[in-house]
């Protein structure tokens, strides 16, 4: 196992997705990757004083890096179209400040609840890492739940591709639930994977209603990485430290919760030996439907099935 370590700068961070560029590393299966991660909006990594006017980076060019500032491309050794890869988060703790903000701009969802015109309102943040909490500008605390909003590969395709939405191989899945202790598993879209990393939360709702969350750079995120050449994916599956998560991407909220619930089917039978429409009847007693967010265009939907619920049907575990 080896130790890979990234810092953010002009040559490791981009705005947008390409298996095009050359690999900033290469891992095996089973090494792992410490990076620093810039915050979504590109701005310098050390503030002065996080509850004033944040300062943008000096070599951040909005035309070259369009999306979030994400760390990659990360190849993977070995990793080929239509595997699987494993991400398992060993560590995420963000740095000392971090920003949100509602309204002002014309999103849809700003549109909808009247608060697209005039100024919007910012939230600046101080993070106390060790006690778990952000206060803001004016004195309000929050309790701190930090995870990456973007692990992902970019699609099968030449060029650049958003960060905005995300898709059946990761990317901007914004869930809350991919905490430390968290296993992602991705459909791997293209030879050698190409994985990015970026987009730290500090605290996020399900819906990630406003667009922004507490968005923060991470001092640390650590990662380590596995190809899972027995599994089969659609789309991404996930493992946090107290249930079993399937997703579902889509332009339309109820297509997108059919796919989150058509995985969480699949795993159920798979892990458990269950028939469909026994996962289903299952299903409607103890998996919980989230959206995981509604601003990037594609919605995302997770299905959460709790350990503690699978006590009923667990003895007949397959194989």
């Amino acid at each position: 196992m080896k130790i890979h370590t990234i810092e953010p700068g002009l040559e490791t961070t981009r705005g947008y997705f390409s298996a095009d560029l050359p690999p900033i590393t290469t891992v095996r299966s089973g090494d792992r990757v410490r990076l620093r991660t810039l915050d979504a909006g590109w701005h310098s990594f050390d503030q002065p004083d996080p509850h004033k006017q944040l300062e943008k980076l000096a070599w951040y060019d909005a035309a070259r890096n369009p999306g979030h500032a994400v760390c990659g491309p990360i190849a993977v050794e070995g990793a080929r179209a239509g595997m699987v890869l494993e991400i398992r988060f060993l560590a995420v703790e963000p740095a000392p400040w971090g920003w949100s903000v509602a309204g002002g701009w014309p999103s849809e969802v700003n549109r909808r609840l009247g608060v697209a015109e005039g100024g919007d309102w910012p939230m600046r943040w101080v993070l106390d890492t060790e006690a778990g909490v952000g206060t803001n500008q004016f004195g309000q605390s929050v309790r701190l739940r930090p995870f990456m909003g973007i692990t992902g590969m970019p699609p099968a395709g030449p060029g650049q591709h958003s960060t905005v939405p995300p898709r059946f191989c990761g990317g901007n899945i914004d869930c809350k639930e991919l905490v430390a202790g968290s296993i992602l598993y991705l459909p791997v879209p293209v030879d050698g994977g190409m994985l990015y990393v970026g987009d730290g939360h500090a605290l996020q709702g399900d819906g990630e209603a406003a667009g922004p969350a507490l968005e923060c750079p991470m001092e640390l995120v650590e990662i380590e990485v596995h190809l899972a050449p027995e599994m089969e994916l659609a789309f991404p599956h996930a493992r946090s430290p107290q249930a079993w998560l399937t997703f579902g991407f889509h332009e339309d909220l109820d297509e997108a919760a059919m796919l989150a619930l058509d995985g969480m089917l699949d795993l159920m039978g798979r892990t458990w030996g269950l028939g469909r429409k026994e996962a289903l009847a299952w299903a409607s007693l103890v998996v919980d439907l989230r959206v995981s967010q509604l601003v990037n265009g594609v919605r995302g939907v997770h299905a959460v099935l709790p350990d503690e619920a699978v006590a009923p049907f667990r003895h007949k575990r397959a194989g």
